[in-house]
């Protein structure tokens, strides 16, 4: 979180415990495999804060050694795993082919994971080559020449938020909806700060991938129930 070093490692520790009952959750799912990408999402969310917590640290006391590794950590997070990882994350959710959803939204979900591929590697590139460094004041800030390139920012958008906007599981489109409303949110009111601002609020609603995968696993107990007593 971009407000202080004890609210991310707050969030980051109740993210982890949060991501570990998602995760174990998911695993008792008869479709655990589909379920369990998605599902590692708050997880991941509380290594991330926590990583920006151990930030806040280096910064406040001059480690430089570690100010360096969380920077480039967090920005690993954030610029190069979750455009690669959340469309592929929602893609595993669907039944997969053409012949179980409509065949638009597997040719969208197939074209986002490819550009959530290349925004990834691509941004890998620029951080492996262009400056990168972390100032911390009431924000952490991630002064960098290439974070607010609007061409990959709507790339970025398209394969963070898009990819969840056009499941076909309702609380999976809560979740893209949110995220990309707090997006905007965090552009708006903290331009400087908002990736790390938006990352807050997007940790904040891995409540809503728990709520996704307590319902999904409450239904395939319900379908085996029948099986059973049928």
């Amino acid at each position: 979180m971009c407000f202080s070093a004890t609210a991310s490692f707050s969030v980051g520790a109740s993210l982890t415990l949060l991501g570990s009952l998602t995760i174990r959750t998911a695993s008792a799912s008869v479709n655990a495999r589909k379920q369990l990408p998605f599902a590692a999402i708050p997880l991941l969310f509380g290594v991330q804060q926590l990583v920006e917590g151990s930030l806040w640290l280096s910064l406040e006391h001059q480690f430089a050694w570690l100010q360096t590794l969380t920077t480039y950590l967090f920005t690993f997070f954030s610029h190069i795993l979750w455009p690669a990882f959340v469309p592929f994350a929602v893609a595993m959710l669907e039944k997969g082919g053409t012949g179980a959803i409509p065949p638009w939204r597997w040719r969208m979900l197939w074209a986002l994971r490819i550009t959530g591929i290349v925004v990834a590697f691509m941004l890998a590139g620029l951080v492996a080559t262009e400056p990168l460094t972390a100032v911390a004041g009431s924000h952490i800030v991630y002064v960098t020449p290439f974070f607010y390139d609007w061409p990959m920012m709507v790339l970025y958008i398209a394969a963070t938020c898009l990819s969840a906007l056009i499941s076909s599981q309702r609380m999976v489109r809560l979740f893209g909806a949110l995220v990309f409303v707090f997006f905007f949110v965090s552009y708006w009111f903290y331009t400087e700060a908002f990736f790390s601002v938006w990352c807050f609020f997007a940790a904040i609603l891995s409540a809503v991938i728990y709520l996704h995968v307590r319902a999904v696993g409450r239904g395939s107990s319900s379908a085996n129930k029948n099986i059973r007593e049928g």
